[in-house]
């Protein structure tokens, strides 16, 4: 899958109830490849991934870290979680 498929998509929680957009990918080198760990969901994501040196002068943001086997992503137009909202840990940019 491309990655530009899935950035900026609104992620649901099992409810329906939108949770923020998944804004970073997290992953390990394997090999000549890549595998993905982990997804950051939320404000906090979209800032890890523009840049951490700015965050001084952007406040504080929140967002989510789900693991790789927490987020369902056979319909990449609508990622949704697998688990409870609950499991995921949670990010602060501070």
């Amino acid at each position: 899958m491309h990655l530009e498929r899935i950035l900026g998509r609104r992620v649901l929680a099992a409810n329906g109830r939108a949770i923020g957009r998944l804004e970073e990918v997290r992953a390990e080198r394997r090999g000549a490849g890549a595998t993905v760990t982990a997804y950051v969901i939320g404000p906090a994501g979209l800032i890890e991934r523009l840049s951490a040196g700015l965050l001084p002068f952007l406040g504080t943001w929140g967002g989510y870290l789900a693991r790789w086997d927490q987020l369902d992503l056979r319909d990449p137009e609508r990622p949704h979680l697998r688990c409870a909202l609950e499991e995921l840990q949670q990010l602060s940019s501070r």
